[in-house]
């Protein structure tokens, strides 16, 4: 077989292979065309598809919409209208989803202004959040029900945020076996700001290597350019227009930041990028990421900062982008809550293993978080119903940082959890708190019900 013959031959058998990573609860319709797009997008990869919207409009995806909207539980936009409000109203559900169809197909829909609200970042500052209302939710989320199956063909393996059936644990597997091949020195970027400062016209240039549909690049254009609204100092509203970024929260914020960051993955890996040349590794999540590598050359550094900052038009936040060398004693890298280090064997041996733990800001952040649950506003709920809460706090909280070697960690945190409610027991009642007779704290509150890691 001639090598044109085995490369077509290899490229059919790969997209026939592939199948569309689903989203769970879509009805069977929708589900079928989301994977014939994807097989379309992943046979052809230059082609532009030129007939979206009407599958946008279809009541099928709506509904699908709606429902995913419904299990966020998000808050209201700046119509005030919340998730209960449309399933009281005089059409229910059904008269909603209609009214925006009919607002769609008769390309009378508009989209409106996005409601700012911001969120405490571990490290004391403000995180943006940018709220649009219900019905622009349910748009674009039916919008990316229809256009993530055609970027998802083309997204690579090391992109692991946001995307269906991938996981941050997966992207930590990534590193975790990234570091056992030897690729101790890593590049631990941190982007500036980045869902507010991704270029505009350079995102819509990269949605328009795949859409041709017109009717859809405007849904998407509306929504970047809808204005922020956000109260003054004194209570007022004032909006602008942002020239810049896509609103961290809107339902389809998360594929066009993914989309955008595809082309730092695709550079990376090409026949000139360090993915060839330094054999190195990149593992990202949504807009953090690390390159992993035996060495960290100037000429590596120097194209990280070539490409992000000077052709995708993004800021590296300088002060915490950094290289660390995993294999020193004493450092360590940390990346989505946890931190890798290699340790001295625990039975002495000679050799060292590498150690995956909770950080020591995940740590900070869930004494801060247990301390919320069990603070003085708390202290005239009933204890088994505080229990229940920490228990359904813990269960989560452990099943994500469950990986690698967290017994200390859990240990810890059982430890603070039992100093809390101590606390807690002592404000209730004008006596100390002690545990009945022959109890010990620990068996007292196991009787109770109290999870323990």
């Amino acid at each position: 077989m001639s090598d044109e013959r085995r490369s077509i031959t290899e490229e059919v058998a790969t997209w026939q292979e592939w199948v569309m990573p689903q989203r769970p609860g879509l009805p069977p319709k929708l589900s079928r065309l989301r994977q014939k797009l994807g097989e379309k997008a992943k046979r052809e990869p230059k082609f532009r598809f030129y007939a979206l919207y009407d599958r946008i409009c279809r009541h099928d995806t709506l509904e699908a919409a709606w429902k995913q909207v419904r299990a966020n539980h998000g808050s209201a936009g700046i119509d005030g209208v919340r998730i209960e409000d449309v399933e009281t109203s005089e059409g229910g559900v059904g008269g909603y989803i209609e009214a925006i169809h009919e607002a769609l197909v008769s390309r009378q829909y508009r989209a409106s202004g996005v409601r700012r609200a911001y969120v405490p970042k571990p490290d004391g500052r403000q995180r943006p959040l940018g709220i649009p209302t219900v019905r622009d939710r349910v748009v674009q989320t039916a919008t990316l029900l229809i256009l993530e199956p055609i970027f998802e063909a083309d997204f690579l393996d090391c992109s692991y945020g946001f995307r269906p059936q991938r996981s941050a644990h997966q992207a930590l597997e990534a590193v975790e076996q990234a570091l056992k091949e030897g690729k101790h020195q890593v590049y631990d970027a941190d982007l500036k700001g980045y869902f507010d400062s991704i270029p505009q016209d350079k995102l819509l240039a990269c949605l328009h290597k795949r859409i041709a549909d017109r009717s859809v690049l405007r849904l998407i254009r509306m929504w970047l350019k809808a204005p922020i609204i956000e109260k003054d100092e004194h209570g007022r509203d004032r909006g602008h227009r942002p020239s810049r970024g896509t609103p961290q929260g809107g339902s389809i914020s998360p594929l066009a930041s993914n989309l955008y960051l595809h082309w730092l993955d695709k550079r990376f890996y090409a026949v000139d990028g360090p993915g060839h040349w330094a054999k190195a590794k990149l593992v990202r999540y949504a807009d953090d990421f690390v390159i992993l590598a035996r060495y960290q050359t100037r000429r590596l550094q120097q194209w990280v900062g070539a490409i992000v900052e000077d052709w995708m038009g993004l800021s590296l936040n300088w002060e915490k982008t950094r290289i660390i060398d995993v294999s020193v004693a004493g450092e360590h890298l940390d990346f989505l809550g946890y931190s890798f280090r290699y340790d001295r064997d625990l039975g002495g041996k000679p050799h060292r293993y590498l150690n995956v733990y909770p950080s020591t800001k995940t740590m900070t952040r869930e004494r801060a978080r247990l301390r919320e649950l069990t603070d003085v506003h708390q202290c005239f709920r009933p204890l088994p119903e505080m229990i229940g809460d920490l228990n359904r706090h813990l269960r989560g909280w452990s099943n994500y940082f469950g990986k690698g070697y967290p017994r200390k960690s859990f240990r810890a945190v059982n430890s603070y959890v039992r100093y809390r409610l101590t606390r807690h027991l002592h404000r209730r009642s004008q006596r100390p708190f002690r545990p009945p007779k022959g109890m010990s704290q620990y068996e007292y509150f196991k009787h109770l019900g109290l999870l323990y890691l």
